[in-house]
């Protein structure tokens, strides 16, 4: 049977539930939803550190394209209480099976709580590169996706920093919202002849040197300054950012990042739906899916709250049918 629902926002040692959610963004609201309106008791941990705090709006989300990211958060909240969950601020610090196969999961502040099953949702980090006045203007008119900001910043000069195994592929990109792109070569090897004819064919200009700083009219985003000291005009720049997974409170459970093949971070790995290799333990979002949009993280959680909940259903049954077997009422 379920775990009795209790006010989990203290989140007292005593108390337990049936799935705690460590994250509070679009992947772990999605789960945590599915698992409230499935009569699960759910408490959400979110550390109140989103990744997309510095964008402008939320893009590629069906009827809420544009939404200012801290909305969105605030009505999934909003939506996960209505449905009985709880939602909790604090920084989950560790998280231990014990015992008696249940899961504590401990916040900074001393505070812990017991659990049934596990849905991380944490998300990543961006590690940027080190390039004078690129982290201030991160989100802003520093950019990496073009299906993220592509169509807010079409038909302006886009320049594509190349700090990254995809940064072609990037420049190529976004050739599709503008017409005036330019690869600044910057640390990365010389592009292929292969990928050189591409950028040709696509009319996007190389330049070479590497990128020193980045040059700001008042609150606008003006050029890059190379090496020599030349400045090339551009009003947004693509960089590429090291994507890591948020996963070091699972170390001591056994999960830990694996480097993405592709070279671009590190994840945490799953099978489909986001059940690990931990028994009771369900990984969604960006923690295992290093560039999946608001959309997919939104349904990587509902997928695997759903797998949750089956695996809760699967267990009760079997207490049920041995409990059931033992009735004296049971047939012979």
């Amino acid at each position: 049977m379920a775990l009795a629902k209790v006010v989990m926002v203290t989140l007292e040692p005593q108390n337990g539930c049936d799935v705690v959610v460590i994250g509070g963004g679009v992947a772990g609201l999605s789960g945590a939803q599915v698992l409230a309106r499935a009569r699960r008791s759910v408490v959400v941990i979110d550390a109140g550190a989103p990744r997309n705090a510095p964008a402008e709006g939320v893009h590629g989300l069906l009827a809420l394209d544009g939404i200012a990211p801290g909305e969105l958060l605030e009505r999934g909240r909003a939506e996960v209480r209505r449905y009985g969950g709880h939602v909790a601020t604090g920084e989950v610090t560790a998280a231990a099976r014990d015992g008696e196969g249940l899961f504590t999961v401990s916040l900074a502040d001393g505070r812990s709580v017991r659990t049934r099953r596990l849905l991380v949702t944490t998300g990543l980090v961006d590690e940027l590169p080190d390039v004078p006045g690129l982290r201030q203007r991160w989100g802003k008119d520093v950019l990496h996706c073009p299906y993220c900001h592509g169509w807010e910043v079409r038909d302006r000069a886009i320049g594509v920093l190349a700090n990254g195994p995809l940064s072609v592929q990037q420049a190529l990109l976004f050739r599709q919202w503008s017409d005036n792109v330019t690869y600044f070569a910057h640390t990365n090897p010389v592009p292929s002849a292969e990928d050189a004819e591409k950028l040709a064919a696509r009319g996007i200009r190389v330049v070479d040197g590497e990128v020193v700083a980045l040059e700001a009219d008042g609150d606008r985003l003006a050029g890059v300054r190379l090496g020599g000291g030349t400045v090339v005009d551009c009003e947004v720049l693509v960089a590429s950012s090291r994507l890591v997974a948020r996963g070091g409170l699972l170390a001591e459970l056994g999960l830990r990042p694996v480097e993405h093949p592709a070279g671009i971070g590190a994840y945490i790995p799953c099978a489909e739906g986001g059940r690990t290799t931990v028994p009771g333990v369900w990984v969604a979002g960006n923690v295992t899916s290093l560039v999946d949009r608001a959309a997919a993280a939104a349904a990587a959680g509902v997928s695997a709250a759903a797998q949750i909940n089956a695996d809760l259903v699967d267990k009760e049954i079997r207490e049920e049918v041995a409990a059931h077997r033992k009735s004296p009422s049971a047939p012979a």
